[in-house]
């Protein structure tokens, strides 16, 4: 098949590339050039805000797009800038596929559209986002639900929900954490029992791919979660595992990290700095963030490492950078 993806120069972009380009004749549209490289691969700078570039990049021949563009970060300013990507970049997408005659989508949505402190959700679960990430996300989710309702002769969409995702090379929250678990500059803001759901990358594009491999037609939705989900109190047990030593992390009382977060978002304020700690990076740290991955374990899906074996992986890559 011809498949167009967008945002594949991003952190699971580029391992679904690896994962497609050897069975597909793939095109990667992004508003950056990849920093990796692929002679299988043509990569096409545009960004989804621009429908005329967009358009012009899009192959006319494709058959199957995956979107996977987003602003995707907890300290995008301005916050318009996640509807503008999120959702009239969906938008965008969709009318270049009409006129394209392009029938099938995978769209790479996100958890958070289910809110914080939720007991298990799965997709039947009611939707509460509680920050402008995931209210665009699941605006655009409704976007993509209206095209497909609208006519859903020959159509294909599938809405994959993944949880916090993680792997070498990336650097978000997920590896800012292990980060300081690794370095022993670990500081737990509370008690470290609240449970998270994570996924690792290279299981995450390859259930995107299984989705292709499938050719799933009509429409579904899938969270995206490598069990079991680990407390934070584990997530230290499995980095003293993989670095063969004993940590010793500073413990706080939950109020007194909300309150540091909360006190350098003044300053980040007054100052037009960022910080790796906010308030809602505490909250976030200590809500409890578990769904239910039940859904996908029925597409017969195989991971292509445990959970363990991907923190393994990933708090190793940390070391060596260091």
């Amino acid at each position: 098949m011809n498949i167009c993806v967008i945002g594949g120069s991003g952190f699971i972009g580029s391992h679904l590339i690896d994962s497609i380009a050897t069975k597909h004749t793939v095109t990667n549209v992004d508003k950056q050039l990849p920093e990796w490289e692929n002679s299988n691969v043509m990569s096409v700078q545009a960004d989804v805000r621009n429908y005329d570039a967009l358009k012009n990049a899009i192959p006319n021949n494709t058959d199957y797009i995956i979107l996977l563009a987003a602003e995707h970060r907890d300290d995008v300013s301005p916050t318009s800038l996640y509807y503008e990507v999120n959702v009239e970049g969906t938008h965008n997408v969709l009318k270049i596929m009409a006129e394209k005659n392009i029938e099938h989508i995978i769209f790479t949505s996100s958890v958070s559209v289910y809110g914080l402190n939720k007991k298990n959700p799965d997709e039947l679960s009611g939707t509460d986002p509680f920050n402008h990430y995931g209210k665009s996300k699941l605006e655009a989710e409704k976007v993509l639900r209206r095209w497909f309702d609208n006519d859903r002769n020959g159509k294909s969409l599938i809405i994959i929900r993944p949880t916090v995702t993680f792997g070498p090379g990336n650097r978000g929250n997920v590896y800012n954490l292990l980060k300081q678990i690794a370095s022993n500059r670990f500081v737990m803001v509370g008690r470290g029992r609240n449970r998270k759901s994570m996924a690792y990358v290279e299981n995450v594009a390859g259930f995107i791919s299984h989705c292709l491999d499938q050719h799933f037609k009509g429409y579904h939705l899938f969270n995206y979660i490598d069990k079991p989900d680990l407390a934070t109190k584990e997530l230290v047990h499995h980095a003293e595992a993989a670095l063969g030593k004993k940590l010793f992390p500073i413990r706080i009382p939950y109020f007194i990290g909300y309150l540091g977060g909360m006190t350098l978002d003044i300053v980040s304020k007054f100052t037009k700095k960022k910080f790796s700690i906010s308030a809602v990076r505490v909250k976030k740290f200590c809500a409890t963030t578990q769904f239910s991955s039940a859904t996908i374990q029925a597409t017969n899906y195989s991971p292509k490492k445990s959970l363990a074996e991907g923190l393994e992986i990933t708090i190793k890559s940390i070391v060596n950078e260091q």
